[in-house]
């Protein structure tokens, strides 16, 4: 069974309304592109989905690498949208890595891959002007698509109709890999760089241009996403330096907004890794007959390539392999230059991360201080000798302790714990701060939070895995609002009622930011007392998603000592602000 056909069948199996006695007929968009196309789609439940709608042409042979091509159906077409088609090209079966395996298991790839998604609440038509959440996938660049299973959407839906704020959904395929981020100087010549960032954008202006016809709102677009799905939102708001019109107007980046290394020479050197073991290797590496020969290599070959020399580059060092880069065009300057300038768009931003966002990215072996300086010199290798011991220095090694079995032997050492936070703060909470700080002097909303509950325990001791807390992913089941995608067979399910309540109130939350432009609402089941970022405060204002003790930790009435304390412990205002110090900023490579 294909993850697409997998998910979808979670999908309408944890959806909570009853099906009514007799089907309506399926759902259907009329109109499309101004030019009498109609799309035809499924229905189950409350939700209407037209699945695999292509914006974009394929991309293989001699339009591998080359910016989208958007695709137009033909006046008057009949498009049944009810396949989702496949997935961008990607290692398949990811089984083997655990948790993520579970949620994006890969079997159907091809270069005609550029389709979206739109799941609209039944009985939505053209007119009724629902405001837009898009979803961008994250997995390194690498993985990932717009039908794994954890990102569906039909519980978010069900609890935006139950809060009287319904909200569409869009997902969306884009380039991955080599695929989406090949660099070399022929490609950057003739403007073919920064492929999958090209994509999205296509997508997004796809949705722009024909979401009224599905009963969406162009003009109430947010865009969304996690880990690298984050960093894709992160670059769209920044992508041509904001000169260009943006087709969305809110923005949410979850544990991560930027990356380091983006300025770095990462991308090219995981290019000419994959170059290196092709039969394109004859050729000089910058010549135009390069790519020629690698646009001529049938998919499988040049995917291979990618895999094995990914395999040992994650063998030697830490960090994505394939980042967007700077290119003149869609990335005109380094992200820091262009933030520093105030060069992108104007939005309402949601930003923030997990409490243990980088454990699992981590080397739980490291016991030493020692241990952790290799650590952070193998990650940043930037930095000076001075700037590796202030930032040591930052978090010293007692404000870590270990955990332990209930026999007193450790399950993660202290030391661990210590490089994980500064891993955290590197990747996932100080650049995503900085950026939000911009964005807020700019005068746009910005909403920080912190995520301190999961249900990922279970699915990570299946897999050895023991104190590793609340990790990466943990947010997204509570966001898209369905418990039930974690019933998987093999897997522990055990959710508390605090999980039941959480999902119900941070999927509202994301739900009412894309339909009013705020996370909480009183009388509304949100999350409540989220109130905008406060730079002025220690703690940036930051909100304490779930936990022992969840609520806002900035000042004023609405305030939570105990959520409080615990953002004072992360010592985010010293740590933040040295890592986001120009001369840092400059080491970091972005």
């Amino acid at each position: 069974m294909k993850v697409a056909s997998l998910a979808l069948l979670y999908l309408l199996q944890s959806t909570q309304a009853a099906s009514p006695a007799a089907s309506p007929p399926a759902p259907v968009a009329t109109d499309v592109h101004g030019s009498g196309v109609s799309y035809h789609g499924i229905y189950k439940n409350s939700i209407e989905a037209f699945l695999g709608i292509r914006y974009a042409h394929d991309t293989g042979g001699e339009y591998r690498f080359k910016p989208p091509r958007p695709y137009t159906p033909d006046p008057g077409s009949r498009i049944e949208a009810k396949d989702p088609g496949s997935s961008c090209p990607q290692r398949k079966d990811y089984g083997p890595l655990g948790i993520w395996g579970t949620y994006d298991y890969v079997t159907d790839t091809s270069e005609d891959c550029l389709r979206l998604n739109v799941w609209r609440p039944n009985g939505t038509a053209a007119g009724d002007k629902l405001p837009v959440l898009v979803y961008i996938h994250g997995g390194s660049f690498l993985t990932g698509n717009k039908d794994g299973i954890l990102a569906q959407l039909g519980g978010m839906q069900l609890h935006a109709i139950d809060n009287g704020h319904p909200i569409m959904n869009v997902e969306l395929n884009y380039r991955l890999g080599v695929f989406g981020f090949a660099q070399t100087g022929a490609l950057l010549a003739e403007g073919s760089t920064n492929a999958g960032i090209r994509d999205q954008r296509a997508a997004l202006e796809w949705v722009r241009d024909n979401i009224a016809a599905f009963g969406g709102d162009p003009d109430k677009i947010t865009i969304h996403g996690q880990s690298s799905g984050g960093l894709a939102v992160g670059m769209q708001i920044m992508a041509y330096g904001g000169t260009r019109p943006v087709p969305f107007q809110q923005a949410i980046c979850q544990s991560q907004a930027l990356e380091p290394g983006i300025t770095g020479n990462s991308t090219r050197k995981s290019m000419a890794r994959a170059w290196s073991v092709s039969v394109c290797a004859s050729y000089s590496f910058d010549s135009a007959e390069n790519v020629a020969c690698l646009r001529s290599l049938p998919m499988q070959q040049l995917l291979n390539a990618q895999l094995i020399t990914h395999t040992a580059r994650v063998a030697r060092q830490q960090g994505d392999n394939w980042l967007p880069v700077v290119d003149g065009d869609i990335v005109p300057a380094a992200p820091s230059t262009l933030i520093a300038e105030h060069r992108f768009a104007n939005v309402s931003a949601m930003i923030g991360w997990t409490v243990n966002d980088a454990v699992l990215f981590t080397n739980t072996s490291i016991k030493t201080p020692h241990e952790t300086y290799h650590f952070l010199n193998k990650y940043m290798p930037g930095f000076t000798v001075e700037n590796v011991e202030k930032m040591l220095a930052l978090y010293p090694s007692p404000d870590f302790q270990p955990t332990r079995f209930k026999n007193g032997t450790i399950k993660l050492h202290a030391e661990t714990y210590r490089a994980a936070r500064i891993y955290r703060d590197l990747l996932f909470t100080c650049q995503p701060i900085h950026y939000g700080q911009a964005l807020a002097a700019a005068g746009n909303p910005v909403y920080f939070y912190n995520q301190n509950q999961s249900m990922l325990q279970p699915l990570l001791h299946k897999h050895d895995e023991y104190g590793f807390g609340v990790v990466h992913t943990a947010e997204l089941i509570y966001v898209f609002g369905n418990l039930t995608k974690f019933n998987l067979p093999g897997f522990a399910y055990h959710p508390r009622p605090s999980d039941h309540r959480l999902a119900s109130q941070e999927s509202r939350s994301w739900s009412s930011f894309v339909a009013v432009g705020q996370p909480s609402l009183e009388g509304h089941d949100t999350l409540q007392g989220w109130k905008q970022a406060d730079f002025d405060d220690d703690n940036y204002g930051v909100y304490v998603i779930g936990g022992k003790y969840p609520g806002y930790s900035g000042t004023g009435p609405s305030s939570s000592a105990k959520a409080r304390k615990v953002m004072l412990d992360e010592k985010l205002s010293e740590r933040c602000g040295f890592i986001n110090s120009p001369e840092i900023v400059k080491e970091m490579l972005y």
